[in-house]
């Protein structure tokens, strides 16, 4: 091993271990990545910033561009509406068509666009049906990411996969629909799946999607009178400090022959005022006895839940993919100011919080359940930090735009199709054209991008220069090769497969695609086969992210309004990724010989 060798080895290994043990966002490990490789040496200043300029990474952000304009001008929601109506009441059909939508939307537009568009009105069906959101979610995220695989734009493994074949003299890189063939089938493997076997697998249980009804949220909810002697009484909300010095929270106050009161810092207490409060059982009796409370014979804990002629409603919603609020607790980022809105509970690493929830640090994947009128959950549909579980009205998106966004997609397909134009070229003509229509704002277009990706791929690019030029990817390969060359060029070629399929269960699949790729080349040149059919399985296995919740964003997105725990995925997800293998062993090599 030669010290440049080593010193990829050593670059890449560190990189690993932080993307595993996520101490840092995935970001910055590609960013930390990219300056090692320049101090380094390995690659120069010109090769470490060329990810930035690279056509896989305008074509990336191009798409979520496009992506972006098909949400906002409603046509991915006429068409989860008309498919979803298609599916009438019986829970199979339903799931069927459900798998069917997302795997096609996934095919034009990115997968984790298609999963929050279709999650709102998939939990809404899972009420209306009366069936876990949990029997409906976990199959919507795995038949998302499968779907990608079907076109060049699906998903950035396919975009990255068919960028470092051309940086090979002499390859020749992916069509936009040759990845269809392969697409199809394991789109249909997962769907046949999860009719026949694996929803039998699935989890039933009341989640975030049905936090307002969990029994834990009951035992914590309460309503309390104010007495004539009572300490509290006479004093702002900000100087009782309730929730600091009692574990109680303040969600309404209540006077007679007045309307609710939404209960600010500044707004003073009464005797004879109606509390409703939150907090575990010991915080509440200590209260009654200690600041001169009496419970009340008339909380029903239903005067929380929603109801459409109520001027106060109750609501979950989920983190969206970029939302600023992740990483803050509720009170560091000043929830109840910024939204106008009170949250009742959270659903927080699978378990349903409702005691100190001020000082949770909110999660991608977290539910919340909040209260506040409907103008207020209303404009929180236009915030771009938060998907509201509901089925969003059809009247906010810009409809009579519609037409014409499709006509560009189209257009771009085509283009591409057909190879006038490079995929980066026209699907920047594509993001160009939607925000020269009027269909996305250029503010959208940006919000529509998710930069984390597209510094992440940017960032790890130089490291597949560096595996290249140094010799490390044909030294890994060189290691597949002896290890189980023996056994023929199919048992390598899955032997790649199984490092992907791995790889991208601790990192990014656009991270694992950039590392996987060059190996995967150079391997299948050493044994005089196709590299072709080696790199269709790369990215194949880049899309299996099926045992753990952190495997892709998909996932995460599902996580918390599934109620799903953390082994829900593996017990699921194993059986599938042993199915994708095994249709990978027999069909690859048919489409693609070796």
């Amino acid at each position: 091993m030669t010290q440049e060798i080593g010193l990829v080895m050593g670059i890449l290994g560190v990189a690993i271990v932080l993307f595993v043990t996520e101490r840092l966002r995935v970001d910055l490990i590609a960013m930390l990545v990219l300056i090692s490789l320049t101090l380094s040496g390995l690659v120069t200043a010109e090769e470490a910033f060329s990810g930035f300029s690279s056509p896989a990474v305008i074509t990336v952000w191009a798409v979520y561009i496009v992506s972006g304009a098909l949400f906002r001008t409603g046509v991915a929601d006429v068409l989860a509406r008309f498919m979803l109506r298609l599916a009438g009441d019986s829970y199979v059909r339903i799931l069927l068509v459900i798998m069917l939508t997302v795997g096609i939307m996934s095919a034009f537009m990115n997968n984790i666009g298609a999963v929050a568009i279709l999650l709102p009105a998939v939990v809404s069906i899972a009420k209306r049906i009366n069936v876990a959101p949990s029997k409906l979610l976990m199959p919507m995220a795995f038949t998302s990411l499968l779907g990608g695989n079907m076109t060049l734009i699906g998903t950035p493994p396919n975009i990255l996969a068919t960028s470092i074949m051309q940086s090979y003299g002499g390859l020749e890189p992916f069509g936009f629909f040759d990845f269809t063939p392969m697409g199809l089938i394991v789109l249909t493997t997962g769907i046949l799946y999860f009719l026949f076997a694996g929803r039998h697998l699935l989890p039933d249980r009341q989640p975030g999607g049905e936090i307002s009804q969990d029994h834990a949220l009951r035992a914590y909810l309460s309503e309390v009178r104010v007495r004539d002697n009572s300490s509290v009484s006479g004093k702002t909300i900000a100087e009782l400090r309730m929730a600091e010095e009692h574990g109680l929270q303040i969600l309404q106050i209540r006077r007679v022959d007045r309307e609710p009161i939404t209960p600010g810092p500044e707004r003073r207490i009464l005797a004879g005022d109606i509390l409703q409060v939150q907090g575990s059982s010991e915080s509440l009796l200590s209260a009654k006895e200690n600041l001169g409370l009496e419970a009340t014979d008339e909380w029903n804990f239903e005067d929380f839940e929603s109801d459409e002629n109520a001027e106060q409603i109750l609501v979950e919603i989920s983190l969206s993919p970029r939302s600023t609020f992740a990483g803050q607790s509720l009170r560091d980022s000043d929830f109840r100011a910024r939204t106008g809105l009170t949250v009742v509970a959270v659903q927080h690493g699978g378990e349903s919080l409702v005691s100190k929830i001020a000082d949770v640090p909110l999660a991608f994947g977290d539910s919340l359940l909040v209260r506040g009128s409907k103008a207020s959950i209303n404009l929180l549909r236009q915030n771009n930090d938060f998907l509201v579980l509901d089925t969003p009205p059809i009247e906010s998106r810009r409809l009579n735009k519609a037409p014409l966004s499709v006509a560009i997609l189209v257009g771009v397909l085509v283009v591409v199709s057909t190879r006038v134009l490079p995929v980066s070229t026209a699907m920047l003509i594509g993001a160009m054209l939607m925000v020269l229509t009027k269909a996305i704002n250029m503010d959208e277009a940006y919000d529509s991008i998710e930069w984390k990706s597209v510094f992440l791929i940017a960032g790890m690019l130089p490291m597949g220069i560096a595996m290249q030029s140094s010799g490390t990817a044909e030294f890994l390969a060189t290691g597949i090769v002896d290890l189980v060359g023996g056994f023929g060029v199919l048992a390598v070629m899955m032997g790649v497969f199984l490092m992907t399929a791995l790889t991208t269960e601790v990192m990014s699949n656009a991270a694992a695609t950039v590392l996987v790729t060059p190996i995967a080349i150079d391997a299948a040149i050493s044994l005089g086969a196709n590299p072709q059919s080696f790199v269709m399985a790369v990215v194949i296995a880049a899309s299996t992210s099926f045992l753990m919740p952190i495997g892709h964003q998909a996932n995460v997105l599902v996580f918390g309004p599934g109620g799903y725990k953390f082994f829900d995925y593996t017990r699921v997800g194993v059986w599938l990724n042993i199915l994708i293998f095994i249709v990978v062993a027999i069909f690859v090599p048919i489409f693609w010989p070796l």
